[in-house]
């Protein structure tokens, strides 16, 4: 393959992916009726939380080092957390804040202040909508519906289409696509239509490896093993986004099911499979009834951002450099567990093939094989002492460039 013709991520492509890490937060209707689907029949009057603090959300997310935000605007109901012309089955009907209350209002402010990414998913399914039956109907309604949060709530860092319940449906996607690049074209526009980012395809938050940045497919929802029909011009560089909720199978908070909270291990696990093989993380942390996340969630999410800060804060050693070989020198013998990997992702994905070496009682030992390093590879390896580290690429599509080759001793401690 030609260097010429590698897919190269866009500007906007290569900022998202260096926040690593976003907060999704499921919000709505299902908070109130202890379920994960709504039928879009539930009483606007059951939603009220009397002590939501979106600062409470934003504030959280931020010193847990999480980059961006995103909020579940409208979820499968229908039920909007902003007060829309376009239907009545909304906060506007509900007693919060006698109807005048505006979560999506609450969290854009809150994200601004904190310097936090914003977001926001609008699910085209919705079960609430009588005009959903006809299509063009609908897709009048679901285009304002998206212009009104595309121009009221500022600058947003990822729109995110849902394709659960879609299945089979065909929506107005060239009309939905325009409008978000109208109004914020480097937004990130999540799997659907003409995305510039991919789902991973499960509700784990593990991606596989290798997990390239040019796999030019992604299944519409975890009920279907149907592709997702593109429209033409979607780009060839398309990272992977992995969505997972910190309560095991739960996206929206239920009462008295604090037992399904991810443990740190699991929490961590899942950062070596999603951050650690190259894709961005989106970890959904859900407030309670009154309007609030939890404290045990709080807890165990500050307890995640503290291990990820003490395993990866201080490399023992780090480097960067052009061409097949890297070596990394370290000042005496030491004693490593992780290696990290990056490739300057603005030339594209060039690494095909690797090996990373260590010098080991005077004969270079083999510690890591791999396929694709793309924006960052993380390996636990059975712990050494080395005092040199080499990186060989074995196969490329181009001239190497790596950001980033570092070593660590994660574990200690």
């Amino acid at each position: 393959m030609q260097t010429s013709k590698l897919p190269l991520p866009s500007i906007p492509q290569i900022f998202w992916q260096n926040l690593d890490r976003g907060i999704f937060c499921h919000f709505g209707m299902n908070t109130f009726c202890d379920q994960e689907w709504g039928e879009g029949n539930d009483s606007p009057e059951l939603f009220n939380p009397t002590e939501l603090d979106a600062r409470q959300w934003v504030k959280l997310a931020k010193k847990a080092g999480f980059k961006y935000f995103i909020l579940t605007a409208k979820h499968h109901d229908g039920f909007c957390l902003w007060p829309t012309k376009t239907t009545d089955y909304s906060v506007k009907s509900s007693p919060w804040k006698d109807g005048k209350g505006d979560v999506v209002r609450e969290c854009a402010d809150a994200c601004r202040e904190e310097g936090m990414h914003f977001g926001v998913y609008l699910s085209p399914w919705d079960r609430n909508a009588e005009c959903y039956a006809d299509k063009e109907a609908y897709d009048d309604f679901y285009c304002e519906q998206l212009t009104e949060l595309m121009t009221q709530y500022g600058p947003l860092m990822e729109v995110w289409f849902d394709g659960a319940g879609s299945e089979g449906r065909v929506y107005d996607w060239e009309r939905i696509i325009g409008i978000v690049k109208k109004h914020h074209p480097n937004a990130m526009i999540f799997n659907m239509g003409q995305p510039t980012i991919r789902w991973v395809g499960n509700e784990i938050g593990v991606a596989p490896y290798p997990c390239w940045n040019t796999e030019n497919a992604a299944k519409i929802s975890m009920f279907s093993d149907d592709k997702v029909d593109w429209l033409p011009g979607t780009p060839d560089w398309l990272p992977a986004e992995c969505d997972v909720p910190i309560r095991k199978r739960h996206w929206f908070w239920h009462p008295n099911d604090e037992e399904s909270l991810l443990s740190l291990e699991e929490l961590m696990d899942i950062y070596y499979q999603s951050v650690g093989h190259g894709t961005n993380l989106l970890l959904n942390v859900s407030p309670d009834n009154r309007g609030l996340i939890p404290e045990v969630d709080a807890k165990r999410l500050l307890e995640f951002a503290e291990e990820i800060k003490r395993r990866f804060s201080h490399p023992l050693a780090t480097t960067s450099g052009n061409g097949a070989e890297l070596e990394l020198e370290l000042e005496e013998e030491t004693e490593i567990d992780h290696i990290m990997l990056m490739e300057d992702i603005a030339f594209g994905e060039r690494v095909r093939a690797f090996d990373v070496e260590a010098l080991v009682d005077g004969e270079w030992r083999t510690l890591v094989t791999g396929t694709a390093i793309g924006h960052r590879y993380i390996k636990e390896i059975p712990s050494i002492k080395t005092k040199q580290l080499k990186l060989k690429v074995t196969e490329a599509a181009g001239p190497p460039i790596i950001a980033n080759l570092s070593c660590y001793n994660a574990m200690k401690g």
